[in-house]
């Protein structure tokens, strides 16, 4: 990774996502190349997954000006980004567009890539709200879609913001209720009630405030492919906010499902801190667990695109008994100059 002038420069597949989103956010270009340049025929091939191509042409939809080149042999690209103009958007782009935004996304609704559209509505969303995102922050699902065919479609309704507020969240708190959402299409609809039982059958354990509920779609709005799944969240008695999920497999029944989810939940829990493992790029002045890679990744990009360092010490100076770190920075002052003036 290096950088020059007013581009960024970065190698390889990895981070895509969030270091296009750094360029758009920035306005400085970004080079990456050597994009799965191991391939032994470069350009007989595209070198771009499907999704990469779907989000890029997403980018240049939601923006003013930008410009996306590729390189003949598919492996290297630069984007020169222009004003984020509002319509259709992605999560960490939306409040800063130039209008209120409103995206129509269709396909796979959940998988084992990224978190679910339940997830998606029910922790992220809240999330952005910590940072001053709310009235008409909303995600619907209107249509489930599994893999591998999908056909769910999901609605996206963000609010445009003139800057972030601070966010200052250092006590993690306990559980005070666990909340769920089963979902099952185009199989038996008892899936979803036993995937409930079986999360039962160990969350009842721990606290009594727990509520799952079982949402089965039919018809056309189950998609076009079956599949389960649970999606699990805690929420702690200072709103910290932890979650996890697993989806259906080839072979394994739904109680077996239920039970991979909720013990990826208590892992989280376990884990500490304020901010789950999923949402760490979202939220960076938090107390949280143990940073992920991806994580460590996002903070040197960061830094590379807004000059921005964080300071991360041992939150034991909080609790001595913690083994959590505490995340805090002086923030770039964004503003979103993006914005139609009222």
């Amino acid at each position: 990774m290096a950088q020059a002038g007013n581009v960024l420069h970065f190698s390889g597949h990895l981070h895509l996502r969030h270091r296009l989103v750094l360029s758009i956010l920035s306005g400085k270009a970004v080079k990456i190349d050597h994009i799965r340049s191991e391939d032994k025929n470069p350009g007989s091939k595209r070198c771009f997954a499907d999704y990469e191509v779907s989000l890029l042409r997403l980018l240049e939809r939601i923006t003013n000006g930008t410009v996306i080149e590729i390189s003949v042999t598919g492996t290297a690209i630069l984007l020169k980004p222009g004003v984020i103009a509002g319509g259709p958007a992605v999560i960490m782009l939306a409040p800063f567009s130039k209008r209120p935004l409103q995206l129509t996304l269709r396909g796979i609704t959940s998988d084992d890539r990224d978190l679910s559209a339940d997830l998606i509505r029910t922790i992220t969303l809240p999330q952005l709200q910590l940072f001053g995102v709310s009235d008409g922050l909303e995600l619907r699902i209107r249509k489930r879609g599994s893999p591998p065919l999908g056909g769910g479609e999901v609605q996206f309704i963000c609010p445009s913001v003139k800057q972030l507020k601070t966010l200052d969240l250092v006590e993690r708190g306990k559980v005070k209720r666990i909340r769920g959402i089963s979902h099952a299409v185009r199989v038996n609809p008892q899936f979803s009630n036993r995937m409930i039982e079986a999360a039962r059958s160990v969350l009842n354990r721990y606290i009594p405030d727990i509520y799952l509920y079982s949402d089965v779609y039919k018809g056309e709005d189950s998609g076009k492919s079956p599949g389960y799944g649970l999606s699990l969240l805690s929420e702690t008695t200072t709103g910290a906010m932890h979650c996890a999920e697993a989806l259906s497999q080839p072979g394994v029944a739904p109680e077996d499902i239920a039970l991979l989810a909720t013990r990826a939940l208590l892992q989280e829990i376990q884990r500490g801190g304020c901010v789950d493992s999923h949402h760490q790029i979202l939220v960076l002045l938090s107390w949280m667990g143990e940073p992920t890679a991806r994580t460590i990744q996002f903070l040197r990009d960061v830094k590379t695109a807004f000059g921005t360092t964080f300071k991360i010490v041992p939150a034991e100076k909080i609790d001595p008994a913690s083994t959590e770190l505490l995340y805090s920075c002086y923030g770039a002052g964004y503003v979103n100059a993006n914005r139609t003036l009222s």
